[in-house]
């Protein structure tokens, strides 16, 4: 029988507000066996991460645990003195935190916070804790971790930021380790290595990890079993084959049908969870999750349905359960193709060799002793009218200042960017404010990119002001109409950014970008700071927008199946180069580039039959630094098929396929044309 080494019962933990009472945490249970990886999912504020915090007994000012039980063997975690939960506390139990930058002192060393566990639980000399410090950097993979001892936080990249807070959590070796979204804000390829990296340390050390995330894929591949949470409750519990397979709670059905995945078909509808999750100070009676279900009824409203099971590890708490996932939509919505489908349009943007280089280094020395950084390096490539071109790769290879370029933040070294024939690089600044009408972005983040002192009116109304487009009265009439096209309500106008949803601000940059009808949105990670149901409302939105105005995007994400889901043809960046450019099929089907699978391969996929049967293939290492970028093909580093002549010499575009383009030396499929020495040498 599996050993239990945390048991929760009954758990409620509420955080006092100046207003209000926040019931973050109300009544769940769950437990976690020596050895087993137990995954926690929902949307952004379901009590997840509070979860969490309550074990460690980290909770927020004015948050307490005010029923229930945290039993980790025979003791009551909730009994503990602060005294007694600090010996506990990174020693027994510790925690991966979800953004690693801030989770690290950045006044300190990596060597110094890794090794202060076991200083202060242990008993170490310095010496001897730096020297753990070392010895477990070097287990979750660090190169060279002496020499990183003495590296700030800043000085590592997101990916080695993450090994190195593992690092610090595992250095006492502990029973349980809460992982709390510890592969978010990082690209596919290092989350693959990050997951792989646990799974391998849990099985080393005999731990426990309670996995918490909201991406489907991620647990489908390592967990176990499965808890979903929604609005502070514990909705459904089982095992992961069972809850993927025949999942009962409609919310769970919902989750996963939010997702887009790599079949997605790019014509429907996808599938969106109506609404946002309930205001913890003041939830709802009866079932929580009953405004947002379509099989709600009047009991669901009024009464609350009790955690009830129909096998003996199978809990779940709804008055109308469902059986197993819902049908994707077969009927393909037309409306949603957009023009550019059919070949006919003419090349709206064409961008010939374009470069841009950032200079480093002390701006006193001649610039042939500073360096740069190499951010875009000859890149071609056109985008009809009407079309979604959609770029991918991972973080530091181009794709956002490519972006700016386009949409002239930022002033290229050389090549020509041509919008509609008119070379943009070349316009002067008068000439540039006018014609920046016709170039918008949507950021990444649309909390920071929403000025918090302006009301949305003011927001919207900003760009036609600067243009000097209509008066008054036709201002707020195009201000109205836009917030009825991105599904606002018309008060949005009076009020501040800080009042909505993440996917209501995100509705509000994309109107912002659409007030000036423009011909090209760039869109910057536009959906992944989104939980997956919110991330489903704003994908249909945008797709519904381009084919009733004929929008032109070029979209920018690492999350390759948002990408195939929205884009007419693809194209995959590295290191500052395109790598490969294709149509969806081409590029998930035939990819032809060794960066391309490698990136398709480390792709989480909600479905633990094909997760766990994937083999590892994915890209391994780091990206190399864009300041002295290898010689000839800049992937060989990190290549498994790399030979002389890829270091020899920079690969050229080849066709593969009638508007399929790739370039490499050792290809994974024959080029159209007649095949070369190095290729048949290849095969």
């Amino acid at each position: 029988m599996p050993t239990t080494v945390l048991d929760i019962k009954g758990l409620k933990t509420h955080i006092q507000l100046s207003t209000a009472l926040v019931r973050a945490v109300d009544g769940i249970d769950l437990h976690l066996d020596a050895g087993e990886t137990l995954g926690v999912v929902g949307e952004s504020g379901c009590g997840k991460s509070m979860t969490g915090l309550s074990i460690m007994g980290l909770l927020p000012p004015g948050g307490s645990i005010v029923d229930g039980s945290i039993m980790f063997g025979e003791t009551d975690l909730t009994e503990l003195s602060q005294d007694q939960l600090r010996k506990i506390r990174g020693n027994d139990i510790a925690m991966v935190f979800q953004d690693s930058l801030t989770a690290l002192n950045p006044t300190k060393t990596i060597g110094y916070q890794v090794a202060e566990p076991a200083w202060l639980h242990r008993g170490m000399s310095r010496q001897e804790g730096l020297d753990r410090a070392a010895e477990v950097l070097d287990m979750v993979g660090i190169p060279r971790p002496k020499e990183r001892l003495d590296d700030y936080p800043h000085q590592l990249s997101g990916g080695l930021r993450q090994r190195a807070l593992i690092a610090m959590a595992l250095v006492c070796e502990p029973k349980v380790l809460i992982a709390d979204e510890p592969t978010t804000a990082l690209d596919v390829t290092i989350q693959a290595q990050i997951l792989q990296l646990l799974d391998r340390l849990k099985e080393e050390l005999g731990m426990a990890v309670l996995l918490i995330t909201h991406d489907m894929g991620v647990v489908a591949g390592r967990a176990d079993r499965i808890n979903v949470m929604y609005a502070g409750k514990m909705i459904e519990a089982t095992t992961t084959r069972r809850l993927f397979s025949n999942m009962h709670h409609p919310y769970t059905q919902a989750l996963l049908g939010s997702i887009p995945q790599l079949d997605q078909d790019a014509d429907a509808v996808l599938f969106s969870i109506p609404g946002l999750p309930p205001d913890l100070a003041d939830p709802p009676d009866g079932c929580r999750f009953a405004p947002r279900c379509q099989y709600a009824t009047d009991r669901c409203r009024t009464e609350e349905p009790p955690l009830s099971a129909d096998t003996a590890d199978h809990y779940f708490a709804c008055h109308h359960p469902v059986d197993g996932p819902a049908e994707r939509p077969i009927a393909a919505r037309a409306a949603l193709r957009s023009v550019a489908a059919n070949g006919d349009a003419k090349p709206l943007l064409q961008i010939t060799d374009l470069v841009k280089e950032f200079p480093v280094g002390n701006s006193l020395l001649p610039a042939q002793y500073r360096g740069s950084v190499k951010a875009v390096s000859g890149v071609s490539v056109s985008v009809r009218a009407g079309e979604t071109f959609g770029l991918v790769g991972e973080s530091g290879c181009g794709k956002t200042t490519l972006g700016r370029l386009i949409v002239a933040l930022d002033r290229p070294n050389s090549g020509e960017l041509l919008l509609n024939g008119d070379d943009v690089a070349k316009f002067g600044r008068r000439t540039l404010r006018r014609r920046r009408r016709d170039l918008q972005m949507m950021f990444q983040d649309p909390y920071a990119s929403l000025d918090p002192r302006m009301r949305v009116g003011a927001i919207l109304a900003e760009p036609l002001v600067i243009q000097g487009v209509g008066n008054r009265s036709s201002r707020r009439a195009r201000i109205q109409d836009m917030l009825k096209e991105v599904g606002l309500p018309q008060s949005a106008v009076d009020r501040f950014p800080h009042e909505f949803s993440g996917g209501q601000r995100q509705r509000i940059g994309l109107a912002r970008a659409l007030m000036l009808n423009p011909a090209v949105i760039v869109a910057d990670e536009p959906v992944s700071a989104l939980d997956v149901s919110i991330r489903s409302q704003v994908l249909n939105l945008m797709k519904r927008l381009q084919a009733e105005h004929n929008l032109t995007y070029v979209v920018i994400s690492h999350d390759l199946a948002v990408v195939k889901y929205l884009s007419d043809r693809i194209g995959v960046m590295y290191l500052g180069r395109l790598v490969e450019t294709g149509s969806g099929d081409d590029i998930y089907n035939r990819a032809a580039h060794p960066y391309t699978a490698g990136l398709l391969s480390a792709v989480p996929i909600p479905d633990p039959t094909i997760e766990r049967a994937k083999e590892d293939t994915g890209v391994r290492g780091e990206l190399p630094s864009p300041i002295n970028p290898p010689s000839g093909c800049r992937f060989r580093t990190r290549c498994p098929r790399a030979q002389q002549l890829c270091a020899d010499e920079v690969p050229v575009l080849r066709p593969f396929g009638p508007s399929h383009l790739a370039a490499c030396h050792f290809p994974l499929q024959p080029p159209t044309e007649d095949a070369t020495e190095a290729v048949a040498a290849s095969a």
